[in-house]
């Protein structure tokens, strides 16, 4: 099949689903029996100080919080008076959050982008197109801070999954501490917010949010049921439908050009192979970012030489499995509604990761620019990306395309969609692939999820009516966290399904999974505050081998405090085929064979509204032939608004002893936060691999004046812990690196 016919057919398949009957938002409202609340404008001047005394705020009625946590419809146990209103160019938010214990209000960091159990916080989620499945959320402290965050497929599996803190826009607050509690004030501007427009008026969902820490509590408006546990807060499909009337179009252009100078220095190998040489290389760049909106929904962003040097360094891992290893995605040009690229299998697998482009082998490959289109075209969620790269060493320049669409169907949380990805490195390299997929609200809270999609490539025989390509993933789960629970998934992916940009752990495999479960959450004087019993399991078959090829089952029991203690215990049992040895460090390796054998993992967190906590995992039992301990903790540390520390360290002592093998790898890192105030910050990274026998140190300070405005300096620098491991003697330094970064922000059309 030629590209062009492959093509064909995949647009084809796209454009049916674009022409299945459309669903308005007043009917997707009117399934959700809420009364709309009328939002009143703001007609006199407003001045951004914190404190809510003029005149216009007067005038709107304050909203109602209720408790969610610790105990479900209980009044708050301090005051809040919420309001909302707008103008024609902001939505204001004011907050007069009371406190009988003044001296208790809990504000323990200056950084940016907080989002921590330990400070008392306060914010708004906005599901801007009222999709019930996408939505951001603007929170700021008692230290005025802000934190814009992206949650999207509904917040399923946050903080985990699809919760995405490295989004930011444009917006300000700013705080108060009084003697009888602190007060906020949030201005947001509609440009900073993509929505639609439908007979003057605009919907959208909103959900406000008081969390004071000292108590583990959080009070919300509208109230939301407990039994969804505390994310359930953040969840799009549980805000509240509001009304906006005589919204305009807002469509500024942002251009953000950026100078970039530095210096690097590596220590590479002579051509004699006796020693090794410093090579010094200066950088020097500049590049350029635009974000306009094209409609008041549909943003499109252009990168022209982009750059990501600002980026924090990833976490060190070692891998024990025989599969590769997972990394987030951090850079911001990928950020912006991140949930309209998704489309996603289990676990981590999905037809589009977006570090597959600028990334190869774990080393950056220049991108020389590119195109991002995302928001809302009719009834349609539209994500679009289009991105070009340099070649890098072996590897060809390639051009990345992605497209997305999704729609609301039957209900507010029922959505179909489709997705096509490319990835063409010449006329003779090139990867393609479709999904389709429908995610539909069945019952209260059971949601039934089903996935088709199939991937072809130039050595590959790529026939459509064929499964070799093809996968297919059904789910069918009950969001809940108490009474009787599941997560139920098959999956199955054929020998030729390799999605170019996209992410598989497995291959040519079928999968059952995940968890049934029963939870509680006790009432009267319990300490608890939710717990469960539950067996987990996952089911991996190898096609080609006809065998099991990866099995676990687990019972356990997980619990939650209302002092924000949490922990857990399981007893699992696993199966692994091996097909083919594979190592785990150079002198340790798993043998080629079937294994069965049962392991104990353990966890605790101590309370999490604590300025001090720890988090410690504990895995122990046997590993394939031989034995395995791995222990972990995380403590972490706010000693004041200025100075946080942020610990890890894990430890893994495995033990063949019949074949006289023995590994201990260690992970480490200290992270370092320091503020002089909100606008200026310094982290200082240091983690340590005994696997790669190396430490990854990582300075990064930053000064942010206003949203816009970014003058970043990162200093790099890798050392190697054992020097006289091989001939000629390593050098103590492998690679340093000192780059500035500049960027600034012009706002056309505010």
């Amino acid at each position: 099949m030629t590209n062009l016919s492959l093509t064909h057919s995949v647009i084809s398949i796209l454009l049916g689903i674009v022409l299945l009957p459309k669903q308005n938002s007043a009917q997707a409202l009117s399934t959700s029996q809420k009364i709309p609340i009328e939002v009143k404008r703001i007609t006199s001047n407003i001045t951004l100080d914190g404190i809510s005394n003029e005149k216009a705020w007067e005038e709107i009625e304050p909203l109602q919080l209720v408790m969610m946590a610790p105990t479900f419809g209980e009044k708050p146990s301090e005051r809040t008076e919420v309001k909302i209103g707008y103008d024609d160019n902001y939505l204001y938010v004011s907050a007069k959050l009371f406190d009988n214990e003044p001296s208790k209000i809990q504000a323990p960091s200056f950084k940016r982008d907080y989002w921590d159990y330990n400070a008392d916080l306060f914010g708004i989620l906005i599901d801007a197109f009222n999709d019930h499945e996408n939505a951001n959320i603007f929170v700021t402290t008692p230290a005025g801070t802000r934190t814009d965050i992206n949650f999207l497929n509904d917040a399923l599996g946050a903080p985990y999954y699809n919760m995405n803190k490295s989004w930011n826009t444009f917006w300000d607050a700013v705080t108060v501490t009084k003697d009888d509690g602190w007060y906020t004030e949030i201005r947001i501007p509609f440009s900073s917010l993509r929505f639609e427009i439908n007979d003057n008026e605009t919907i959208m969902g909103i959900t406000v949010i008081r969390w004071i820490a000292r108590k583990f509590e959080i009070d919300t408006y509208p109230p939301i049921p407990e039994k969804l546990g505390g994310w359930g807060a953040y969840k799009p499909s549980k805000t509240y439908p509001f009304i906006f009337e005589g919204l305009k179009k807002k469509n500024p252009i942002y251009i953000t050009p950026y100078v970039l100078a530095g210096l690097g220095q590596n220590n590479e190998l002579n051509e004699a192979k006796t020693g090794y040489s410093k090579k010094n290389k200066n950088k020097r760049d500049v590049g350029l970012d635009v974000k306009y909106g094209l409609t008041n929904n549909l943003t499109l962003d252009l990168t022209i030489n982009t750059d990501f040097a600002q980026v924090e360094a990833d976490e060190q891992m070692i891998n024990l499995t025989r599969y590769s290893l997972y990394f987030p995605e951090k850079r911001l040009f990928f950020q912006e509604r991140q949930g309209n690229f998704d489309f996603s299998f289990e676990e981590y697998n999905r037809l589009f990761y977006s570090r597959r482009i600028g990334i190869h082998n774990n080393e950056l490959v220049k991108i020389y620019g590119g195109a991002r289109l995302v928001g809302r075209l009719g009834d349609w969620d539209v994500g679009f990306l289009n991105m070009q790269t340099e070649k890098y060493e072996t590897l060809p320049s390639e051009n990345f395309s992605v497209l997305r669409l999704k729609k609301q169907v039957i209900n507010p949380e029922s959505h179909i969609g489709g997705m096509f990805t490319s990835r063409i490195g010449n006329g003779d390299i090139w990867n393609i692939a479709y999904g389709l997929d429908g995610l539909f609200k069945v019952l209260d809270d059971d949601y039934l999820t089903i996935k088709w999609a199939q991937t072809f490539q130039n050595d590959k025989q790529n026939q459509i009516f064929n499964f070799a390509p093809s996968k297919f993933y059904i789910n069918w789960n009950k969001r809940i966290i108490s009474g009787f629970g599941y997560n139920l998934s098959y999956s199955r992916a054929g020998n030729n399904f390799n999605p170019g940009i996209g992410y598989e752990r497995y291959y040519d495999y079928t999968r059952l999974g995940d968890e049934i479960f029963y939870g509680w959450i006790p009432k009267g004087n319990s300490k608890l505050h939710n717990h469960r019993l539950y067996l987990a399991g996952i089911y991996i078959f190898s096609n080609s081998r006809k065998k099991i090829e990866s099995a676990s089952l687990a019972p356990g029991w997980k619990f939650g405090t209302k002092n924000g203690a949490s922990g857990s215990i399981e007893l699992v049992h696993s199966i692994e085929a091996v097909e083919k040895q594979f190592s785990i460090s150079s002198t340790t390796n798993i043998p080629e064979g079937d294994y069965k054998f049962f392991h104990i993992k353990s966890t605790y967190a101590t309370p999490q509204g604590n300025r001090f906590k720890i988090s410690t995992n504990f895995d122990m039992g046997a590993f394939y032939d031989g034995n395995k301990i791995t222990w972990s903790f995380s403590p972490k540390a706010s000693f004041s608004k200025y100075i946080q520390v942020d610990g890890s360290y894990t430890i893994d002592i495995i033990k063949f002893k019949e074949r006289n093998q023995n590994f201990t790898g260690h992970i480490g890192e200290i992270k370092l936060h320091t503020y002089l105030n909100s606008k200026l910050e310094l982290v200082s990274i240091a983690q340590y691999n005994s696997a790669v026998k190396k430490v990854f140190t990582n300075f990064r300070f930053r000064f942010n004046p206003k949203e816009g405005h970014d003058l970043y300096i990162v200093y790099d620098n890798n050392f190697n812990t054992d020097r006289y491991r091989t001939t000629p003697v390593l050098p103590t330094s492998i690679v340093s690196t000192i780059l500035v970064k500049y960027s600034y922000t012009f706002k056309i059309g505010l």
